[in-house]
């Protein structure tokens, strides 16, 4: 079956920045792939439609071969512990 590991420090690092006024569709910031990670190309985290989104594509390992296409979005639940 495969796995995978990411980064979600960047994603959690652009969401704490409490980002309001931004146009749509600006590029908070971009996560390359490297030893760390398993990302099989660049993964830009966006601010879309007032919320931060990342899509990204991992390459699975301890498999013969595969990808998976995830996207990470960031929901405020009203009343929850935030940052």
């Amino acid at each position: 079956m495969g796995d995978a590991e990411i980064d979600i420090v960047p994603f959690i690092e652009a969401v704490k920045m409490n980002l309001s006024d931004i146009p749509n569709g600006t590029i908070i910031r971009t996560t390359n792939p490297n030893r760390h990670n398993c990302l099989a190309e660049e993964s830009a985290i966006v601010w879309k439609d007032g919320k931060v989104v990342q899509d990204i594509i991992v390459r699975l390992r301890n498999v013969e071969s595969g990808e998976l296409e995830l996207q990470l979005l960031w929901v405020d639940i009203p009343g929850a512990p935030g940052f």
